[in-house]
């Protein structure tokens, strides 16, 4: 890994691992932090899903798309083209003085983010709303489960013509074990079709909970190597491992997509994906309900970075199209290939 790749990967890691303020302690009682519920989602499950996306991952991908999930606590992003201070508002100043600084020479403002960090959930929440333009965005609102399911319940229409349902995404959704479990029971109760997108480091207990209420799984596995795993993401991939093959013994009946980002530098071969089918055969394959579906790398989440004040780890680095396409046609040649892989 390149030098300057290091230094990035390792800072935004630092930033990212900083814990926030007092929030814990006024969360409402079986509730969790759900920083957005996505409408329409055809990407992320069988037919027309609800994804709703949890706080909070233990693992810190510095390709993740979505760094407003990696956090437990609430945060708040700014978009500086949405920011009103050049027509002179500044409700945002005077809601918490000391986190807001004017940028010289531009209409827009800077955040203290480590003097939001110190905020309670309250005075978190009160500061994002001080925004009448919507520049601010509070990242993580709690939600009890009852309130999540009267919304995925809306679509319900969609997923009676689509086969399609719930998806609980995050960040992590197993590391909400009592949660999530709770969720996935309540949407089955209700009729909804449930899955979860895991990155699967958990411990299995969580996997298991939830495992009893599902009808699909999206799991990632993103390479083999443990030391290569650990560099890039902060974690070895052996519970990843050791959780998804208990997954197929005890739950065979559930339909499993192993997804893999190709990420350039990390996993970028037709070696290292090979390596995962062979994994996948190993357990049963297709006989275990297993599908695969390479996934292209993307710069989609690189704005987001910058509204949490963070830069993009990743920096310029691009994946060769080639090589993409020869990985996607050895997942297709494999006898795993997601249905996906052949509109691609």
């Amino acid at each position: 890994m390149q030098s300057s790749l290091v230094s990035r990967i390792l800072e935004d890691r630092s930033r990212s691992s900083k814990p926030t303020g007092e929030w814990r302690k006024l969360m409402p009682k079986d509730s969790a932090l759900v920083f957005n519920i996505q409408h329409y989602s055809l990407h992320d499950g069988p037919g027309i899903r609800t994804i709703v996306f949890l706080k909070g991952c233990p693992l810190r991908c510095p390709w993740c798309s979505n760094p407003e999930s990696q956090r437990f606590g609430p945060e708040v992003s700014y978009v500086a083209d949405k920011c009103i201070a050049g027509m002179g508002c500044d409700r945002c100043a005077l809601a918490c003085p000391g986190a807001v600084r004017t940028a010289p020479g531009t209409d827009t403002i800077t955040l203290d983010h480590e003097r939001l960090d110190r905020l309670d959930l309250n005075e978190i929440t009160a500061f994002a709303k001080t925004c009448p333009s919507k520049a601010l965005t509070l990242e993580g609102r709690p939600m009890r489960v009852d309130e999540i399911l009267d919304v995925v319940e809306r679509d319900e229409v969609f997923f009676d013509r689509s086969g399609g349902g719930l998806t609980v995404s995050g960040g992590e959704p197993l590391s909400h074990r009592t949660f999530l479990t709770s969720l996935l029971a309540g949407a089955h109760d209700r009729g909804i079709s449930t899955a979860i997108e895991t990155c699967g480091y958990a411990p299995y207990a969580s996997l298991a909970s939830a495992a009893e209420h599902l009808d699909y799984v999206l799991f990632d596995i993103k390479s083999m190597n443990d030391a290569k795993h650990r560099e890039w993401t902060g974690f070895g991939n052996t519970r990843i491992l050791d959780n998804f093959r208990r997954l197929c013994a005890d739950h065979p009946e559930i339909p499993k997509l192993v997804r893999t980002p190709i990420i350039p530098g990390f996993n970028d071969s037709r070696e290292d994906v090979a390596a995962i089918l062979d994994f996948l055969h190993g357990l049963g394959g297709a006989d275990a309900n297993i599908t695969y579906q390479p996934l292209r790398y993307h710069r989609f989440g690189e704005g987001k970075y910058h509204a949490l004040g963070r830069n993009y780890p990743m920096g310029s680095v691009k994946l060769d199209d080639d090589l993409f396409n020869a990985i996607r046609d050895d997942a297709l040649a494999s006898g795993l290939a997601a249905e996906a892989l052949y509109h691609d």
